[in-house]
């Protein structure tokens, strides 16, 4: 008998019970969606567990982005990561930006800030990086680059629900923050996002620029879009949302139990975040020490119905869409990095068993 797939990751979903006192609520209501009662709640909520200023919720983390980038009226270059999810790119390229790649740091595969100023032209506008895996850029030092040249930052924390870096949000630092609460983030709404900012002139933008322009019902401020959550997304949020602790709790044991079975084997580096922070233990990444390592690791993995992730590969130099451009460290770090298995329902065993794999791949 063949083992049950065990994936990249495994969503997690609230008792059904939960969801569907929502659900009746809502057909009970009659209202879907333009901003109501689910939506409203839960960007309060939201707001609370976070600790930000101000915090909207949208329909996807890729239209977070697009709306970030017209709040805070970016034109021209921006200085961005090539170690992302091609949304980060590709949204620059879709609203008409310029994305300039600045290389990453080895340790957390985050933007370098010491690479950035060599960067920045009479044309930059904004700096936009990631926080890869969650592990915190050094906002620090990006926010007196930016300082410096009068640039906006944004930050893309599609994978930093939760985190903390000297016990302050990291959604409290940059210009606007952007969330994915995709299916497979570790908190999430089924489809679904969010932007915040510390910034009541941006919000007021992002306010109605998620909802065509609206500025009242029969008045436009401007150009807008129709980026708005739905009320069914909403509530499974608000469902998944009171789990935090507990799918975060779950995660640090597996991310620990990891480290114990890896931290020795050779031709595998373990990667944490150098920042202090807390950390939210949304993906668990290696780096090998070649790509043929990892590709068989990959094989063998597979061989027993586990299926890891390339994430990110390739560099986003490689897409084809954007200029011809070097970045050394992501393009060979991307070759050699794999996310292993990791959710709020992995087992110990399952995680003994991946771990064994690796170590007799070599």
């Amino acid at each position: 008998m063949s083992k049950i797939p065990l994936y990249i990751t495994k969503s997690f979903l609230p008792p059904v019970e939960e969801y569907t006192k929502r659900i009746k609520a809502i057909w009970e209501s009659g209202q879907l969606t333009n901003q109501g009662a689910n939506v409203v709640e839960l960007e309060k909520k939201l707001q609370n567990h976070l600790a930000v200023k101000h915090l909207f919720a949208v329909s996807n983390g890729t239209l977070a982005l697009q709306v970030a980038y017209k709040a805070l009226d970016l034109k021209g270059d921006v200085i961005t990561t090539p170690f992302s999810y091609v949304a980060t790119v590709s949204s620059l390229v879709w609203e008409g930006l310029n994305p300039v790649f600045v290389d990453i740091k080895e340790d957390d595969l985050c933007i370098d800030p010491a690479k950035i100023e060599a960067a920045i032209t009479p044309t930059t506008s904004a700096i936009l990086a990631t926080h890869v895996y969650g592990f915190p850029c050094d906002v620090e030092a990006i926010e007196k680059i930016a300082a410096k040249h009068n640039l906006k930052v944004i930050y893309d924390a599609a994978h930093a629900f939760g985190v903390t870096v000297n016990d302050r949000s990291i959604l409290a630092y940059g210009d606007a923050s952007t969330l994915s609460f995709h299916a497979t983030k570790i908190f999430h709404s089924g489809e679904g996002g969010a932007i915040a900012t510390p910034h009541a002139d941006v919000a007021h933008n992002i306010s109605y620029m998620r909802n065509f322009g609206h500025n009242g019902p029969e008045a436009f401020q401007g150009v807008g879009i129709n980026a708005k959550m739905s009320e069914p997304h909403a509530a499974l949020g608000l469902c998944v949302l009171p789990h935090m602790p507990q799918i975060v709790a779950h995660r640090k044991n597996a991310t620990e139990l990891y480290n114990q079975h890896l931290q020795h084997v050779v031709g595998v580096r373990i990667l944490k975040p150098t920042i202090t922070s807390e950390h939210n233990y949304s993906y668990y990444p290696v780096v090998f020490k070649t790509e043929s390592a990892l590709v068989n690791t990959i094989k063998h993995l597979n061989a027993d119905n586990i299926f890891p992730r390339r994430y990110f590969y390739p560099s986003l130099t490689a897409l084809p869409y954007v200029s011809n451009q070097e970045a050394p460290v992501a393009e060979d770090v991307s070759s050699r990095v794999l996310c292993l298995p990791l959710s709020s329902q992995i087992t110990d065993e399952e995680i003994a068993r991946i771990a064994t794999i690796i170590q007799q791949s070599f």
